[in-house]
């Protein structure tokens, strides 16, 4: 059996079949779905803490839970 040189596909198959572009979102790492779902959920949870420590006194939690939901169907959707 002939060895295949060096940097030629043995498999013509592999040559032919098409390539899918990259997706490409606006977050710097490749990820997947439940990538996204957890930095969603991460996201949510340090963004509360940081509303209940320095904002709700002025400005309602409740303003939080719209706002950290709208940003982590953004990453999931967009990401």
């Amino acid at each position: 059996m002939q060895q295949p040189i060096e940097g030629e596909n043995p498999d013509p198959e592999l040559e032919a079949a098409p390539v899918k572009p990259a997706q490409t979102g606006f977050l710097p790492i490749v990820t997947n779905w439940f990538d996204r779902v957890f930095v969603g959920i991460y996201l949510f949870v340090a963004l509360e803490l940081f509303w209940m420590r320095f904002l709700e006194q002025a400005i309602p939690l409740t303003v939080c839970h719209v706002l950290a939901i709208a940003l982590g169907v953004l990453i999931v959707w967009r990401g």
